[in-house]
């Protein structure tokens, strides 16, 4: 199972629902109130889930509705194609269920326009539940409020070559943890291979500048800053990388399969990926399969980054204290578990992440790098802006690419890529 962990038209929604939904929050019929009798029938959807855990989620269902006898839960699955699009629909027809799976850049415009329901006052006492970093993924900023629980996360590790490392006398132990370590071993490791073997196969992303503690966006919501000074820092870096050849040259246009195979060859030495790239390893790269490391993403901040699933309860639903108590059902610690069982995903309830399936070593290469990601989890953030769309990244990776070619300066990258993804706010209203 790999979802997307963003949907691809988000911004779809952002410019129906202020046509749509304005004063939404005063003419229906919902409540914000979660304290009365659990019961009536409820509809929750999901984003493309059916096809491969259609027994989970029934089994789910039925326990639900066995704890509480007056309620009855219609499921209902959506395609990853077009999700966004689904949402938006709904939205601006009115026919939105009352508990639907969102991810956080998929709240953001609902709760703007009235129809995510704020669990910090419906549904508080939940809270303690779960991790603190997951539970505000769900928070907009501008907004006061919280309009999702946290559903699963994941995570990445990140894979090295040890015997590349080792070769250019550096000690295969001790990967980089940090940015500045990273920029000192990626050099070193370059010129001792004489510029044949790069470090790294991408470009920063937004999530890179987050690591790196850069102030991405006022606390209003108004406006990205991550054209400050550390911003302009790390680009910088970034481009002694690229002027080194420490940064794989096709970089500016590569993709995750690309960046895979470039480590695979051995002409990178460290790429993100998961247990199931070990699997490939093992079988395409056996030389590189014995001599992989794993390690925790690079970061200036000590918080890895993490993609977060949520469930939010449509503020207009007839029946609020049912469908919170599904989507808190769905979100329990117990429920949680048990689907991380089945997939390659982990719980966002605290606690959950000691449990020995997620500390305990058994021997194998999946095991490995569950407890990996599992342990950095505890602390990590969903450094991407909740309100940072996929065109923003487009415009953000267009001009960092300018800037690795020396077509503009890093300040000059930066201030026109804020410049653009503020216009793009704006127009999100």
């Amino acid at each position: 199972m790999r979802k997307p962990r963003r949907a691809l038209a988000a911004a779809a929604i952002a410019l129906v629902l202020p046509l749509s939904a304005c004063g939404s929050g005063d003419e229906g019929s919902g409540s914000t109130d979660a304290s009365g009798k659990v019961e009536g029938d409820i509809t929750f959807q999901t984003w493309n889930l059916q096809a491969n855990f259609k027994s989970y989620f029934e089994g789910v269902i039925a326990d639900f509705e066995k704890k509480y006898p007056d309620t009855h839960v219609k499921w209902i699955d959506q395609p990853a194609e077009g999700y966004a699009d689904k949402i938006s629909a709904d939205a601006a027809g009115g026919t939105l269920p009352d508990v639907v799976n969102v991810s956080p850049d998929l709240v953001a415009p609902l709760a703007k326009a009235g129809l995510a329901l704020d669990l910090d006052k419906a549904a508080s006492k939940y809270k303690s539940e779960y991790l603190e970093g997951a539970w505000a993924s769900h928070q907009i900023p501008g907004m006061t409020g919280t309009y999702a629980f946290p559903w699963y996360l994941n995570t990445g590790p990140l894979f090295y070559n040890k015997s590349l490392f080792e070769e250019a006398g550096l000690d295969a132990s001790k990967p980089p943890t940090t940015y500045d370590e990273l920029f000192s071993d990626a050099l070193e490791l370059t010129e001792k291979s004489d510029g044949k073997v790069a470090t790294l196969a991408n470009v920063p992303t937004v999530e890179d500048f987050g690591r790196y503690g850069v102030e991405l966006m006022n606390k209003e919501g108004t406006a990205f800053s991550f054209n400050d000074a550390k911003g302009i820092e790390l680009l910088t870096k970034y481009k002694e990388l690229y002027d080194a050849k420490a940064l794989e040259s096709q970089a500016l246009t590569a993709t995750p399969e690309s960046s895979g195979k470039k480590f695979l060859t051995g002409a990178v030495a460290m790429n993100p990926g998961s247990a199931l790239d070990l699997e490939n390893f093992k079988k395409q790269a056996p030389n590189l399969y014995k001599n992989i490391g794993i390690t925790d993403q690079i970061t200036s901040t000590g918080k890895v980054n993490m993609y977060v699933m949520g469930v939010m309860v449509n503020s207009q639903t007839k029946h609020t204290p049912a469908a919170v108590a599904f989507a808190h059902f769905v979100t329990d610690a117990q429920n949680q578990m048990s689907f991380a069982k089945q997939v390659a995903i982990f719980p966002s309830t605290a606690g959950s992440l000691d449990d020995p399936y997620f500390t305990k070593e058994d021997g194998t290469d999946v095991t490995r790098v569950r407890v990996a990601a599992a342990k950095s989890l505890k602390n990590a953030v969903n450094y991407t802006p909740v309100l940072f769309s996929d065109q923003m990244k487009t415009e953000l990776r267009n001009e960092v690419a300018k800037a690795l070619q020396g077509k503009e300066s890093p300040k000059e990258a930066l201030d026109n890529a804020v410049e653009a993804c503020n216009k793009l706010l704006e127009q999100q209203g």
